[in-house]
């Protein structure tokens, strides 16, 4: 009797011996494959997406239902390599969000959460704060409110007048600010992979290198879906699906009969980073007040857990879901984007500010003088550039940024076993147990687990 694994083992000695040939390939694999009796594994609930929502929400899953037998897939070589692994590091506090909203109630307590988690397991962060600063008189009304928000939300936070910014920011200048003590950095990939480990230690499996390309009707009624990946060996049955996608959230639910909307339209951040020599610039998060016309937050200064600071990032379009460097390129990801209707009203809706970050984009001079406004005695020779990430932004057909989390379960024979996070928008990194309690949740009202 072949297992999955002995069968893969065979398969690649195969390709050793033959390899060469160009008349072999996956396909003769799925042929030889039918004449062989091999065990498929079967599993309870299978969770695709090893980032850090899949892999909180796999954790939790375990933790509730430890006599279920669980796999998460990812369909990298590595787990969190993407969003979490390009994250900036932050720990937010709950200030930005309307008190009410899921974004406020699951970042509160996420921050609670994870802190106790890297408490209890040994994963180093720092506690190093945040100044919301108001640089011109005209911002001073916008801080006083979202200083109030905050306090709706239960954030630890306070007034810091002008005189006193340089306490917290000795460098800093501005008229007003609000300093938030609990916000804090963290490396989200370590977090990612720990929530990884315990996962594992408690039972559950996790394969790698697995890109899922299909659901379909299994014939085995106990293990009602398959989930196919892009190797013609790779198949798993199971009795629920949990999909946490990030950045192709929208295309895994389109497979099990979901709308395509919302849809993922991915926007790239590019950082300039502090030489090592000017670090000292910056003890902890500095942010502007933001503009509640634009989308993004604005350029911040972000202290990492290596020393480093980051200052940013821009928010421009990319042209591939997972396009780093800004060159990068894939044909459908593009022709998705430009096809869209949502993005075009997007566009337009705001046109100067997106001029605006190509012109900053281009420019570390025109970067630096809007982090000048902070900071007056940074320089352009005191910063060089830095790393970029993807975030997976979800948009309406009306240009719209959706800011809720979005559950969906398709259509068709499979789709009472299917729940699609198709949307866990940020602090989605701060709030990932807390959004894993919900997730389960959800899936247990669905599902009956």
């Amino acid at each position: 009797m072949y297992n999955l694994n002995s069968f893969t083992i065979m398969l690649r000695t195969i390709h050793r011996y033959v390899g060469r040939s160009r008349t072999y390939n996956f396909r003769t694999a799925r042929n030889l494959s039918s004449t062989l009796n091999y065990d498929i594994e079967k599993y309870d609930v299978t969770i695709v997406g090893g980032g850090i929502v899949g892999l909180a929400t796999a954790r939790e899953l375990l933790l509730r239902n430890p006599d279920l037998k669980l796999c998460l897939l990812e369909k990298e070589h590595q787990l969190s390599i993407h969003q979490t692994g390009h994250n900036s590091g932050v720990i937010h506090a709950g200030i930005y969000y309307k008190p009410g909203t899921l974004k406020a109630k699951l970042c509160v307590e996420g921050l609670k959460m994870l802190y106790d988690f890297c408490d209890e397991h040994r994963v180093p962060y720092k506690k190093c704060g945040k100044l919301i600063v108001a640089t011109e008189a005209e911002e001073i009304p916008r801080l006083d409110n979202l200083y109030a928000r905050a306090l709706e939300n239960g954030c630890t936070v306070s007034i810091v007048e002008g005189k006193d910014i340089q306490t917290f920011e000795p460098h800093c200048r501005g008229l007003k600010a609000i300093h938030s003590p609990n916000t804090g950095i963290v490396d989200y990939a370590l977090v990612a992979r720990t929530y990884g480990k315990e996962f594992e230690k408690k039972g559950g499996t996790i394969k790698l290198a697995y890109q899922v390309e299909d659901f379909k009707q299994s014939s085995d009624a106990d293990y009602p879906v398959a989930i196919i990946g892009n190797h013609d060996y790779q198949q798993v049955h199971s009795r629920y699906v949990i999909t946490c996608g990030g950045l192709y959230s929208d295309r895994l639910a389109t497979i099990s009969g979901c709308d395509s909307i919302p849809k993922i339209v991915p926007f790239r951040g590019e950082y300039l980073v502090l030489k090592p020599e000017m670090s000292h610039l910056a003890r902890g998060n500095i942010y502007p007040v933001p503009n509640p016309a634009l989308p993004f937050l604005g350029f911040h200064f972000t202290p990492r857990m290596n020393g480093d600071v980051w200052l940013g990032p821009n928010a421009l379009l990319a042209f591939k879901r997972e396009g780093y460097n800004f060159f990068d390129f894939d044909v459908k990801d593009s022709y998705e984007a430009a096809t869209f209707r949502g993005l075009r009203k997007l566009v337009m809706k705001h046109i100067g500010a997106g001029l605006g970050e190509l012109s900053r984009a281009a420019s570390m001079r025109l970067q630096v003088k809007k982090l000048q406004r902070f900071i007056p005695e940074l320089r352009v020779e005191d910063v060089q550039r830095g790393p970029a990430g993807v975030r997976a932004q979800a948009l309406d057909t009306d240009g719209n940024l959706v800011d809720d989390f979005i559950f969906d379960s398709g259509s068709g024979q499979l789709s009472q076993r299917m729940l699609h996070v198709r949307n866990a928008p940020s602090p989605a990194a701060t709030s990932s147990l807390a959004i894993a309690k919900m997730v389960v949740d959800e899936s247990k009202r669905r599902f009956l687990l």
